[in-house]
């Protein structure tokens, strides 16, 4: 395989074939991303680019591929890209700038491809500690990644962005059973499906909308919830001017969970979706982290899933973060947040 002798983020012919993928990839975070400062988007750019291609590579394999093969070719690349050796695709080449030069950690995006791997299989998960496991794999190293380039070094920083990571996925699960059931998947803790009467199985070949179904939805919410009260802690310890994005990020997110509620948490019928004008109004209200009062001493243990991705972190003793970047954060979760739903639908 052809590989590049030299690595350079900001060739532009590699960041113009990065910012097509994100283009085309996520409306919201493109969005966004035309309204940051030049200097701070690279970065978040090449990240979305190298989890955008992993992600086509496992979901358009040909019929009848093995994913054994797809992801050692995956792994090769990975390998590659911590060599300083990528291939030669413009995504992985930007990619590995971003890991030389953040001290990205390989056990990160090497979780997210095992996440992807999970993906391919049709995993299920009986429990949600189970499911913790999925979402911080294909979401909570997301959040890991963005900290780091955005200079979070503190384990309690790292902890918050992965959780933030979950709690954006398992909101994204709530929004999608019925589409995902539609694709052939379950996502939602088959344990709690059982205790309700639901045949998890069942619902693959009927997905429909019902009061027992909807119970295990406004529980995967609620669970969400904490998890999204749990960030404003980290969000609180950071930089005065770099809260309302992060805030934002938070409060839109948590918003699908209140559209879901409204229709009686029917996530088989018509999909949730928030708003333009909703979604300014929130951001406006994310202002208002400005005033947050740093928290002293504060210290909130990691779920157990996300243990391993603060472990690997290379953690500092305080936090440099870059402001804008961290309104990327909503995009790439989009993205990545639920692999198995449309690639290109919006918030």
């Amino acid at each position: 395989m052809l590989m590049r002798e030299s690595i350079s983020l900001h060739s532009v012919e590699v960041l113009a074939s990065c910012e097509r993928l994100m283009r085309t990839g996520s409306h919201s975070f493109f969005a966004a991303s035309r309204i940051l400062p030049q200097r701070f988007k690279h970065a978040a750019t090449a990240v979305y680019a190298f989890c955008r291609v992993a992600d086509d590579a496992v979901d358009e394999m040909p019929p009848g591929a093995s994913i054994e093969i797809v992801m050692d070719y995956l792994r090769e690349r990975l390998d590659a890209i911590y060599r300083g050796e990528p291939f030669l695709i413009d995504a992985d080449i930007a990619f590995a700038a971003i890991v030389r030069e953040y001290a990205i950690p390989k056990a990160i995006p090497m979780a997210l491809l095992e996440g992807f791997q999970w993906d391919a299989s049709s995993r299920e998960y009986e429990t949600l500690e189970a499911l913790y496991d999925y979402a911080t794999r294909v979401a909570g190293t997301v959040g890991a990644m963005m900290a780091l380039i955005m200079g979070g070094r503190s384990a309690q920083t790292i902890a918050r962005a992965c959780e933030l990571g979950v709690a954006m996925q398992l909101t994204n699960i709530a929004r999608d059973v019925g589409e995902d059931a539609s694709r052939g998947r379950i996502y939602l803790p088959l344990q709690w499906m059982r205790e309700e009467g639901i045949d998890p199985h069942e619902l693959l070949h009927r997905p429909q909308h019902s009061a027992a179904l909807a119970r295990v939805v406004a529980r995967l919410l609620r669970v969400a919830d904490q998890l999204y009260v749990r960030a404003e802690t980290g969000i609180a310890s950071l930089p005065r001017d770099c809260r309302p994005a992060i805030m934002s990020a938070r409060l839109i997110y948590a918003d699908i969970g209140r559209v879901i509620r409204q229709r009686d948490c029917d996530a088989v019928g018509q999909r949730a979706v928030v708003g333009k004008p909703r979604k300014w109004w929130l951001m406006v209200r994310a202002l208002m982290s400005l005033l947050l009062a740093p928290p002293k001493d504060y210290l909130l243990q990691p779920l157990a899933a996300v243990r391993f991705l603060v472990a690997a972190a290379p953690v500092g003793e305080r936090d440099a973060v870059q402001p804008d970047l961290l309104i990327s954060t909503i995009g790439l979760l989009e993205r990545l947040g639920h692999r198995s739903r449309s690639r290109r639908s919006q918030i």
